[in-house]
């Protein structure tokens, strides 16, 4: 996905987004009168404009009155999960405000990068932000996890605020408060998910999906992206039987869809089409490998009959352990179910990571 568009909608304004284009290395959209310069898109609505480039850059970035923006993003709103970041900057480029989006979409981090490029006053106005305390949002955000439901954001975000400490359960540190002096003063480690109170705000960062009973109270579920998932399939295999091959083998277990960071494969599927599919419905990449080294991996499941198809004895096991890096470990020897063969490989780090805007 594109990082950046940047719109103005006049020619004091066009300068400017210019010189954001070149520096974020985004794409510039201005008025049909005002796009006579190679690369430029043109418009001739704004909000018609948004309605194919909301969902298809990770930020936004408007040139001109905040109430202009407001109204082209309007009918594109989803929720605070899914929408992308927008930062609206004055044509004077007096003050970057991050005006969506603050902590997941990452508008926060956009205003501050748009106001070091024009010398601009970064506007943040985010209430944790502003006290002092942990943003779980953006603290997940920047590493690369996945909150299960965005609306539990809001009861821990509110105890914080109020001063009180929120319960965490995190036995691998992803959330890096274990050993934060700052962060202790914010948040209780458990290492037994059975202290934490569901009627209580508290955190989950793992990988498995938290008990039922916690899921349905105040538990606010980040999954880091640490799962590798293998995928093994026979010529023609729908995106369908892909995706329900994946998901029971991980609910089987009780890990969570989102703790996937990539999917993986030999690159004689690098084309397949509903492996490509079901990739782009997780919003994954597809990770696909040589025959020779993915023969090089010692895989449990290794099989003759494979290597004299493919080339390797090994395809869902070695992919996934290949996709998850160095040090990973095989969780789930490979599962045959129909057309599809799964295999799920636990990576030491985060397979997808959101970048930042200062990247």
């Amino acid at each position: 996905m594109p990082a950046v568009a940047v719109y103005a909608v006049t020619r004091k304004g066009a300068r400017l987004s210019r010189r954001l284009a070149e520096a974020l290395d985004g794409e510039q959209f201005l008025p049909r009168r005002l796009a006579g310069e190679p690369g430029v898109k043109s418009f001739d609505s704004l909000p018609e404009c948004l309605a194919e480039t909301f969902n298809a850059f990770r930020g936004h970035i408007f040139v001109c009155a905040a109430g202009i923006a407001v109204r082209a993003i309007a009918p594109h709103l989803q929720s605070k999960a899914l929408d992308p970041a927008v930062v609206v900057l004055d044509e004077a480029g007096r003050f970057a405000v991050s005006l969506l989006s603050g902590h997941l979409g990452g508008a926060n981090d956009l205003a501050m990068t748009v106001a070091e490029a024009v010398g601009a006053t970064p506007v943040v106005t985010t209430a944790t932000d502003n006290a002092g305390v942990p943003a779980v949002d953006l603290l997940a955000r920047r590493r690369g996890m996945a909150v299960a439901d965005a609306s539990k954001i809001k009861h821990v975000s509110a105890a914080l605020l109020e001063g009180r400490r929120v319960t965490l359960f995190d036995p691998e540190d992803h959330l890096g408060a274990r050993d934060d002096p700052a962060m202790a003063e914010h948040f209780e480690h458990v290492s037994d998910p059975a202290l934490l109170d569901p009627d209580q705000p508290s955190v989950w960062a793992h990988w498995k999906q938290p008990p039922r009973a916690l899921n349905a109270g105040l538990l606010l579920a980040l999954h880091p992206r640490v799962l590798a998932a293998g995928v093994g399939c026979r010529r023609g295999a729908s995106k369908d039987e892909i995706l329900e091959a994946i998901e029971m083998t991980l609910r089987q277990r009780d890990y969570a869809l989102a703790g996937l960071g990539c999917l993986a494969s030999i690159d004689l599927k690098a084309h397949e089409p509903g492996l490509v599919a079901a990739a782009r419905e997780l919003h994954l990449q597809l990770r696909t490998f040589p025959a020779a080294e993915l023969d090089r991996m010692d895989a449990p499941g290794a099989s003759p009959r494979v290597k004299d198809k493919v080339g390797t004895a090994s395809v869902s096991e070695a992919s996934a352990l290949l996709a998850a890096g160095p040090g990973a470990r095989l969780l789930i020897p490979k599962r045959i179910m129909g057309n599809v063969t799964v295999a799920v490989a636990l990576s030491p780090q985060p397979l997808t990571v959101e970048n930042t805007w200062r990247d």
